[in-house]
């Protein structure tokens, strides 16, 4: 295995010394291009109270090519679909080797805060999310209870 490229050692070791609020990225000790990320649910929010379980992992070509992020813990979310995938854009089209792992990471929470119906991931999600959404953030709320909130 050939070694780390200094960007992915220098993201790591500012990620591990300047944590970021809510957000927790520790790398995979066997594999220090995969990270086991925690991001807990942002308050006034409907996923407040949750600890979400999210895997990172940056690819060969990183950063060239943006990180492959999906969440762990199920949540409804109009942006996340059933498999944890994530429809953001920063991962995709507007990905840039300028961002930064804590910058996805950022981006990731910003999306519990406000969820997209308009791009969605899971059409049913967005669908509800549209029509009534005090429906779909209660949904979100137990989703959150039921799969993100440790007992």
């Amino acid at each position: 295995m050939s070694s780390l490229p200094r960007r992915i050692i220098k993201e790591t070791q500012r990620l591990m010394q300047e944590p970021v609020p809510g957000i927790n990225a520790i790398p995979d000790e066997n594999n220090a291009r995969y990270f086991h990320v925690i991001v807990t649910g942002p308050n006034d929010s409907p996923f407040e109270g949750g600890v979400f379980k999210l895997e990172l992992f940056l690819p060969e070509d990183y950063p060239m090519s943006a990180p492959k992020v999906r969440f762990i813990t199920k949540i409804y979310h109009p942006n996340i679909d059933r498999l944890g995938r994530i429809c953001l854009d920063v991962l995709k089209d507007k990905w840039s080797p300028a961002l930064q792992i804590r910058t996805i990471l950022l981006s990731i929470q910003a999306l519990l805060s406000a969820p997209n119906p308009d791009d969605p991931l899971a059409n049913d999600v967005a669908e509800l999310w549209k029509v009534n959404e005090a429906e779909a953030i209660r949904n979100a709320r137990e989703w959150t209870q039921k799969y993100a909130v440790e007992d």
